[in-house]
């Protein structure tokens, strides 16, 4: 006679808890205090449930041993974003286990579509992807049969084609909060600053932006924005002066895809005799550590680095667990924080700042 199957109900009996809870902690889906879920899997193991049948208990969570390959275009030390993130990474999966190794896909190996020399997929568990946001190679890591989360994505990534979790900080609603409070404070022409196209949380940053001057009445002034491809803000040269020149007539305000850009934009404004935010206001997003270096300090969007680093681990965790549920696409939640670079007196009711050639050096 065949033995009985154990049940999630017998193990919610067990200990008490609801079914819901106790399957929420075996497919590690979230919103379970460690704790419990350390408590379920326990049971789990002593009542020989399923996948853990063959596991011993001692008295935490399940020990694993396996690998989680980080797959970047930058070394972590240079992004304080993804320095923290890989932190909060590191913190979730060595709890369970997994080790994490990085490996950098360089421009060579976009190109010609290959992995990084020192990835061996037979020997990786799952896959996280920070700043990598070339459509076609991230499609060749999701075609490798192994769980793969993107940190941020390509912009054009599309749904349900792009077969991969993916995690985001809350971007759209943010940045409308941003350019929603300088239309309240009077302002009419606001301009953006940063390639919509270079990843998804710059795209849905313009969405928030666009959505809020639509909201009030407003047009987007692309005359008075710098929308350029992304690779033209990385040069350390004065192609933002150069940029400003073009426009001749400023915005009174300017939203920034994010602080690195905002910072470049201050740098200019200032060089060419505009003080901020009296002329022209700026605001960023991510609120680096040069946000608060910078004078005037600079209105900008936090993002909680560290904590989207545990949910990504969580995310992955789970997929590797369950690789049939269904994709997700999951936004953590920013603050936007109002410094004095969107603050003080401006020229809302004077005459628009104008810079031709000869104001800037």
């Amino acid at each position: 006679m065949a033995k009985e199957k154990v049940t999630i109900q017998q193990i919610a009996d067990a200990l008490g808890i609801s079914r819901n809870t106790a399957s929420k902690a075996l497919n590690d889906s979230g919103g379970i205090p460690e704790e419990t879920r350390a408590r379920v899997i326990k049971k789990a193991i002593e009542l020989k449930y399923k996948q853990f049948a063959y596991m011993e208990s001692d008295g935490f969570l399940p020990k694993k041993t396996g690998n989680i390959a980080l797959l970047t275009t930058n070394l972590p030390n240079t992004s304080h974003f993804g320095s923290q993130v890989i932190s909060g990474l590191e913190k979730k999966i060595s709890m369970e286990g997994y080790n994490l190794s990085i490996h950098i896909v360089r421009d060579d190996d976009r190109g010609e579509r290959a992995l990084p020399v020192n990835f061996d997929a037979s020997g990786v568990d799952g896959i996280v992807c920070i700043e990598l946001f070339d459509p076609v190679y991230s499609r060749l890591l999701t075609e490798l049969g192994i769980p793969v989360i993107f940190i941020d994505c390509a912009a054009d990534a599309a749904y349900p084609d792009f077969r991969a979790d993916v995690l985001l900080m809350e971007n759209e609603h943010s940045t409308y909060g941003m350019t929603r409070s300088l239309i309240e404070d009077g302002l009419t022409e606001i301009g953006f600053v940063g390639d919509f196209n270079h990843c998804k949380s710059f795209r849905e940053r313009w969405i928030g932006y666009g959505r809020a001057l639509a909201d009030a009445g407003l047009d987007v002034p692309r005359e008075q924005s710098i929308l350029d491809e992304d690779r033209f803000f990385l040069f350390e040269s004065d192609w933002m002066e150069q940029r400003l020149r073009q426009i001749g007539k400023l915005p009174q305000a300017f939203v920034c895809a994010n602080d690195f850009i905002a910072v470049r934009l201050m740098r200019a404004l200032k060089n060419g005799g505009l003080n901020v935010p009296a002329d022209v206001r700026v605001c960023g997003f991510d609120d680096s550590p040069e946000s608060r270096i910078v004078e005037p300090h600079l209105t900008t969007v936090h993002i909680f680095s560290s904590d989207m680093g545990v949910k990504a681990g969580e995310m992955l965790l789970s997929r590797i667990r369950n690789p049939q549920q269904p994709h997700q696409v999951t936004h953590l939640h920013t603050q936007p924080i109002l410094r004095e670079s969107t603050a003080g007196e401006s020229s809302v009711n004077s005459a628009k700042p104008s810079m031709k050639r000869s104001d800037l050096p």
